[in-house]
C-alpha cells in the first residue's frame, strides 16, 4: 500500500485537506486573526469536527496575551494529566515555562476531602498558592473553572474548554463573561485533546513569528 509515512508531512496534508474542506464546504468562514485561525485549526486537525469553527470563543487580543506571558516565563496549570501530557514541554521549555498538573498530588487529595470538594478544585486552591504569573488551562473539569472564577484572581490568561453534560457549558459562559483574557468552547464540547492543542498551537505560532 502506497502511504505517507513522515510526520511532518502526514501533517502538513492533513492540514492542507482541512483548508480544502473549510473552502468547498464553509465557503462563508473566515478567520481576521491568522493566529486565532491557526488555533482552529490545530483543534480541528486533534478532533477532524469542523464544528470548531463556530465553537471557539476567543477574548480580544488573547493570544498576544498568552504569548506574552508565555515569553515571560509564566506557570501552567492544567486540570488532568492528559493534557498536561499533551502540551509540547520541548517548547515551553525554549521559554523557561513550568507546567503542573495537581490532580494526584497527595496535599490536593487531603484538602479535597477536608473541604468536601473535587480534587479539581483542590488543585486550583493549591495552584493559586503558589508564587508567580499562571495560566490555567481546563479541559475536563467544571468545577475546576467554576473554582477559578469564583476565587476572584486574575491569572495571566484561561483556556476553558471543560467537556461534558454537567456545569460545562455553563462554566465556559461564566468564563467568557467574566472579563478574563481567555480562549472558550461555547456549549458542551472540549476535552483534555483540545485543551492541548490549543496550548501548542500559540506555542508554534510564537515560534513561527519568531522566524
Amino acid at each position: 500500500m502506497d502511504y505517507i509515512q513522515q510526520p511532518l508531512l502526514i501533517e502538513r496534508r492533513s492540514f492542507e485537506i482541512i483548508s480544502e474542506i473549510i473552502a468547498a464546504e464553509h465557503p462563508g468562514w473566515q478567520c481576521s486573526d491568522p493566529r486565532q485561525e491557526a488555533v482552529i485549526k490545530r483543534v480541528i486537525h486533534t478532533t477532524a469536527d469542523f464544528d470548531w469553527l463556530e465553537t471557539l470563543w476567543f477574548s480580544p487580543h488573547i493570544i498576544t496575551v498568552l504569548d506574552a506571558a508565555l515569553r515571560r516565563g509564566c506557570t501552567l496549570f492544567t486540570d488532568t494529566t492528559m493534557a498536561l501530557a499533551g502540551i509540547n514541554k520541548a517548547r515551553l521549555a525554549r521559554h523557561h515555562v513550568a507546567s503542573h498538573c495537581f490532580i494526584s498530588n497527595p496535599q490536593v487529595a487531603a484538602v479535597a476531602k477536608q473541604k468536601g470538594i473535587t480534587r479539581s478544585m483542590a488543585a486550583v486552591d493549591v495552584a493559586l498558592a503558589m508564587p508567580g504569573e499562571k495560566i490555567f488551562v481546563f479541559g475536563n473539569a467544571p468545577t475546576a473553572l467554576f473554582r477559578l472564577l469564583e476565587s476572584g484572581e486574575q491569572p495571566a490568561a484561561v483556556i476553558g474548554v471543560p467537556v461534558g453534560f454537567v456545569g460545562a457549558a455553563e462554566s465556559k459562559q461564566a468564563l467568557t463573561d467574566s472579563g478574563l483574557p481567555g480562549i472558550a468552547a461555547c456549549g458542551r464540547k472540549g476535552g483534555s485533546n483540545v485543551a492541548a492543542a490549543i496550548v501548542n498551537a500559540v506555542l508554534y505560532t510564537m515560534e513561527a513569528g519568531d522566524d
